[in-house]
Order: C-alpha cells, then structure tokens, then sequence
C-alpha cells in the first residue's frame, strides 16, 4: 500500500476508532489496514495507536500525525478536483447528513439540483433528528438546525429558520384566540420535546426573551407530527416556517401571538475544521448557501 493510501488508512482507523469499520469503510480487509498502520509506524519511528480488545485510539503523536494527515489528504483531494474541473466534473463519493423533516422537504429537491451540475459527483444522504459526530461517521457535511453549542467543527449559517406560533381556523374558533403570552396557560399546546411535564415556551419581545410554562398537551421530537396535529386542531404549535410556511399561506394554519415570536434558529452546515476544505464539501455549501440565502423561499407568505 503507498503512503497516501496508508494515511487514508491510519485517518479512517482513529475517526471509527476500529481496524473492522475502517476496514470496512474502505472496502479492505482488517489485516490489510493493521499492516498498513504498522507499516507508517515503522517508517516514522513512533508508535500511532494504542490498541486494546474493544477499541483502538491515538497516541499523542498518533493524534499530531492524524491532523496532518487530514490536512494532507484534504490538500491531494482539492488538487485533484482542481485539476479535474479543468477538463471535467468533480467526482468521487459526498456524505450528507440533514435532519429528517428538513431534509424531505427542502434538502431533496437541493440535491437533485447539485446532482445536476455534477453528475460524475456520487451522494450519500442520510436523514436523522439525532446529533451525529460527523468526523466519527466520516460525514463531509452535516446539516443541522438551531443554536449551536462550542464544539470543533467548522460552522456555516446558510438561512434563517424563524419560527412561528400557529394555530388552525377551527382551534381558535372553538377556543379563542391568545392575546397575550399569559394566555397560552389556558391553551393546548404542541411542543417538540421527549415529555409532556414542565414545559416551558422561550419567546421575545422588543429584542428581549422570556420564557413561560405551556400546557403541553402532545410532545413530539418530530416537527410533522406536531404540525399535522395543529392542522387538524389539536392545538397551537411552535414551528419553524419552513415547516408550515405553505399552511400559514393557504390558511390551513394562522400565526398567533405574532408581536411575541419564538427565538430565531438558523439552519446550520457543519464540517470538519481541516485547513485546506475538500473541493466537494466547498461546492456543495456554497451551492446551498447561494439557494437558501437570508431570505427563504419558505417564508414567502402573508401572515
């Protein structure tokens, strides 16, 4: 195996952590990435991995080397895609990982458009509302959307995800309208979350947030069952509006409470933070930036 191969090898071992996945991953035998591991060890001198029974990790300057090496590798990969756009299309395999709600209904469409303009460029798109380690699972970009916490990845904001209080026609007609934020206390509430008890709302008013105790009636970690039980008049929902933004503007849902709007979120790419971006991640979260942008297409309704 060359050494690039080898770092390959050694990168794919400490992101999964095991011979077996990178093995696995690279569609080579375990012996073969042991070997080649063992192989650079001994070209360097130095000892990469500590290896036990269940789970094998780098050493100190197993973890200098692996950074190098992303560098390394990152750096081949944008010269061939460089080199390559000269006389043809960016090629080889793109991970995506978006959440499941998002995904269906604005992610797949994206991509069918980005396939278009590189068709010798092979996707990966997986959907899930879990929080994934993207240099684990060896994801180029991870899609994600809210406030993000401190972490090492590298993160672009590609749109706005505002978010509304609604409600459909028959639910106020049958219990009225809120006026005040007070009045949710009264009110069915839809919330995203794992448990019905001690919910709380975070909303704001003249550039300050508050928050304030709902009567959840139905928690749900997935915006679509909250959302199609709002249409049918379960309740009043907090929703992003790429999400109901179609509903609020056929009627099917109204927004309450409109001088009082939930915390903006923000829809979110994240990648690994390697010095030189791989030219297929660096296509692809400019091409979504450019179609989202600040101004959504999502959010082109009358309230």
């Amino acid at each position: 195996m060359d050494k690039l191969d080898a770092m390959n090898a050694f990168v794919k071992v400490v992101s999964l952590g095991s011979y077996a996945e990178a093995g696995r991953a690279l569609g080579l035998t375990r012996s073969a990435v042991s070997k080649a591991v063992m192989e650079l060890e001994q070209l360097l001198g130095a000892r990469l991995l500590d290896r036990t029974t269940r789970r094998v990790s780098a050493t100190e300057a197993g973890l200098a080397y692996y950074e190098s090496c992303l560098d390394i590798l990152a750096r081949v990969e944008e010269t061939e895609m460089q080199v390559s756009r000269l006389h043809d299309e960016p090629k080889g395999v793109l991970k995506v990982n978006a959440p499941v709600s998002f995904g269906v209904l604005h992610l797949g469409r994206l991509m069918a458009e980005f396939m278009g303009q590189y068709p010798d460029l092979k996707i990966e798109l997986t959907l899930n509302d879990r929080f994934i380690d993207p240099i684990e699972e060896g994801v180029d970009v991870t899609i994600r959307i809210g406030v993000l916490a401190d972490s090492s990845l590298i993160a672009r904001r590609l749109a706005p995800a505002r978010r509304v209080l609604v409600a459909a026609p028959r639910y106020l007609k049958q219990f009225g309208r809120p006026k005040s934020p007070d009045d949710l206390t009264r009110h069915r509430c839809l919330n995203y979350g794992h448990s019905t008890m001690l919910q709380r709302w975070r909303l704001t008013r003249d550039g300050e947030t508050f928050s304030l105790a709902i009567n959840s009636v139905l928690c749900s970690n997935n915006g679509d069952v909250l959302r199609a039980a709002a249409v049918a008049g379960q309740g009043i929902a907090k929703l992003p509006t790429f999400l109901v933004g179609p509903d609020i503007r056929d009627g099917r849902l109204k927004i309450v409470l409109a001088q009082f709007p939930p915390v903006d979120l923000g829809v979110f790419a994240l990648y690994a933070p390697n010095r030189y971006l791989a030219a297929k991640t660096r296509l692809l979260i400019d091409f979504l930036a450019a179609r989202l942008g600040e101004q959504p297409a999502w959010d082109n309704f009358e309230s």
